[in-house]
């Protein structure tokens, strides 16, 4: 399975750049993840149009403040629930500073809240990078995440 976050504005600061690849890279070998950094909000819907939730190859989650929070393990569990049904794809939303409508709400198969904190994009870019790492290492048994 393949994971996609797609996310308006592109990091800057050299340091979460650094943060963000270190984790894409211990990722690769359990689940993949791509970044795509598109310039506004249309290009991103563009690139992950909402459609039959819950159903074919392909999972949506957009990140808003008004979303469910959950804890690592919960994360993993949805991926980990995915995979099993044949989902191939799932892409992971950040929008710019005005977050979504209810519409791209309405039209996620999820819809996460990192914290109840408000989170810089570039930063909850970093951390849901290394979320799904440990989401991977969870589903692999992998002794990263420590319970």
């Amino acid at each position: 399975m393949r994971l996609r976050l797609l996310a308006v504005g592109k990091l800057k600061q050299a340091g979460l750049e650094a943060l963000v690849d270190d984790y894409r890279k211990r990722s690769r070998a359990l689940l993949p993840i791509e970044l795509q950094w598109l310039r506004d909000m249309d290009g991103l819907r563009a690139k992950s149009p909402a459609g039959s939730r819950g159903s074919g190859p392909r999972r949506r989650v957009v990140l808003d403040e008004r979303g469910q929070q959950i804890d690592s393990e919960a994360l993993a569990g949805w991926l980990g629930s995915w995979r099993d049904q044949g989902v191939r794809e799932v892409d992971f939303l950040i929008g710019d500073a005005h977050g979504f409508t209810p519409a791209d709400r309405e039209g996620a198969d999820r819809v996460l809240a990192l914290s109840k904190l408000t989170l810089p994009h570039r930063l909850a870019q970093v951390l849901l990078v290394e979320q799904l790492y440990r989401a991977g290492t969870i589903l692999a048994g992998h002794p990263y995440h420590h319970r």
